[in-house]
């Protein structure tokens, strides 16, 4: 499984996934989602972590950045992981692992590339049937980007807008909110290339991102997955960790079933 922190490529972007230890519903209450995103707003303060989506749910996380020349990514993410086990830890007098011990960094083409992972994200939690429409779900990215909050901003989305290759914020809005509609309306699948690729893009990026990568993707292939080329691991490593068991849930509780990412 791959980490962000072994490649720095500058103004490469990153698609994110940490999960809970042991599948544990560890932020089925809003306050600990939250939490995380107290935490992941002071990441951007400390560390200028550029954040282009995100997404919260009852036992994972998602996280569209993108990298620079230092250790960003990694220092942002042993911050917002490490003060978030710490602080559910103690509220609930717990002690042992919050998260599965690696996260998983999947590089991702920009263009439509970049904004079909945003809207993939953005439907999480409908893929999940807990609400009917990305707007439902507080914890995520959808809200900043159709309404962005006068304090306490996570998004950039000026950078969101260069990398998609829009006009301006009002475009991005635009084709944002009609790419969700008719995502909601094809009850979109889950899909593994986004979580489950080392990279995905068209074939001259995987290639490009294989060959930057090195030895470290020694074994690898590039594959066609619909209309999409991808960079999978020799073996299904994630897999070994995520599976699709499902456990009923409601909004407010967000107990949240295994279709997950």
């Amino acid at each position: 499984m791959s980490r962000a922190s072994r490649h720095h490529i500058p103004n490469q972007v990153w698609h994110i996934t940490h999960r809970c230890h042991q599948r544990d519903f560890l932020f089925k209450f809003a306050k600990d989602r939250k939490c995380w995103l107290e935490w992941l707003y002071e990441a951007r303060k400390r560390y200028g972590l550029c954040i282009l989506n995100y997404m919260v749910t009852s036992n994972h996380i998602h996280l569209l950045v993108v990298d620079d020349e230092s250790d960003v990514i990694s220092k942002s993410l042993q911050l917002v992981a490490g003060r978030t086990a710490q602080a559910f830890n103690r509220r609930k007098k717990r002690k042992g692992s919050f998260w599965e011990d690696r996260y998983h960094a999947t590089a991702i083409e920009g263009g439509e590339y970049l904004l079909r992972c945003l809207i993939y994200m953005d439907m999480n939690m409908v893929r999940a049937g807990v609400v009917s429409h990305p707007s439902q779900w507080e914890h995520s990215g959808y809200h900043e980007i159709q309404s962005p909050p006068q304090r306490y901003r996570l998004i950039d989305r000026r950078k969101l807008v260069e990398l998609v290759g829009l006009a301006d914020e009002k475009e991005l809005q635009h084709l944002h909110s009609e790419w969700v509609g008719q995502a909601c309306l094809q009850k979109q699948a889950k899909q593994t290339p986004w979580v489950e690729a080392v990279a995905v893009g068209s074939e001259a990026f995987v290639l490009g991102m294989k060959e930057k990568m090195g030895m470290r993707v020694l074994g690898r292939k590039v594959d066609l997955d619909n209309d999409i080329y991808t960079l999978r691991e020799p073996e299904s490593a994630y897999n070994a960790h995520f599976d699709s068991k499902k456990v009923l849930l409601s909004a407010e509780n967000a107990v949240y079933f295994d279709e997950m990412l």
